[in-house]
């Protein structure tokens, strides 16, 4: 049996696009030739065989819309891939 993962990402470190990207390429340990969008964090998260990702500081979340996007994607690849749930935790 597969050990799922928890994943915790803040919403304040996903603001600006690259420095978001930056930090969802370390929070995920993509690989090196992570493409650094949107589609890419899509497609990585596909692979994922078992993880939880938890979305941190959420009510600031809507501030920056960014964080939405990222959010939006997270939410959709959890409903293609059963290895994957998206929460956002409670403030």
């Amino acid at each position: 049996m597969t050990q799922t993962r928890k994943i915790e990402l803040d919403a304040r470190r996903l603001r600006e696009r690259a420095a978001a990207q930056a930090y969802l390429q370390e929070a995920f340990g993509f690989p090196d030739g992570y493409g650094r969008n949107l589609d890419a964090l899509y497609d990585m998260l596909g692979e994922i065989t078992a993880a939880r990702i938890v979305f941190c500081n959420a009510a600031l979340e809507e501030r920056y819309g960014y964080a939405r996007r990222v959010l939006r994607v997270c939410e959709d690849a959890a409903r293609e891939n059963p290895g994957l749930t998206v929460t956002v935790a409670e403030e």
